[in-house]
């Protein structure tokens, strides 16, 4: 069985566009996958996997999950709202995304949320995530190695447990969605 440390390494959670590496200058949208792929790259499951595309970055707009673009060029706004979607799009659906970005949108259009340091605000907390991940990894590990004694049962078991985790963060993610879209309902009332 591949113990935590080997799957830590090839999970690469290290793995972050810092704001001070998103260039200060409008890129084009082929400049925007490239620095995702340079950034992520080693993130993928396989070779087919793709961190971004042009279709994604389009329906990320026509869906209005970050703020309009100006003449086909994406800036430090917009590069730092892409890659917070790149975090959210593995456990909350488009719909959750649009709902939990729409005040942040709402806040950049009314110039009054210096994104930046939201921006690092977030990087800083998911390095915290990944430091606290190897624990965690390990605790289940743990857990798993009382159970059984099969190494193939006992991988099973370690997949079901870690996927588990997995389903109880993105349920708890989406009752802060739904917590937030009640909290805007309220206040239109």
């Amino acid at each position: 069985m591949i113990h935590s440390e080997e799957i830590l390494k090839k999970l690469s959670l290290e793995a972050a566009i810092h704001e001070g590496e998103i260039p200060d200058i409008d890129l084009y949208m082929d400049q925007v996958i490239q620095l995702f792929d340079s950034k992520f790259g080693e993130t993928v499951r396989n070779e087919e996997e793709k961190i971004l595309t042009k279709t994604m970055i389009n329906n990320y707009a026509k869906g209005k999950l970050f703020i309009p673009i100006k003449n086909k060029k994406y800036s430090k706004q917009h590069i730092m709202l892409i890659s917070l979607i790149y975090q959210l799009k593995g456990a909350l659906s488009i719909n959750d995304i649009k709902a939990t970005l729409d005040p942040v949108n709402q806040k950049i259009e009314k110039e009054n949320l210096q994104l930046e340091a939201f921006y690092s605000s977030l990087v800083s907390l998911q390095q915290n995530n990944a430091e606290n991940f190897l624990d965690e990894m390990k605790s289940h590990e743990a857990e798993v190695e009382k159970e059984v004694v099969d190494d193939e049962l006992k991988q099973i078991l370690f997949i079901a447990s870690l996927a588990n985790m997995s389903n109880i963060y993105r349920k708890a993610a989406e009752v802060l969605v739904d917590d937030l879209l009640s909290n805007k309902k309220d206040v239109k009332k």
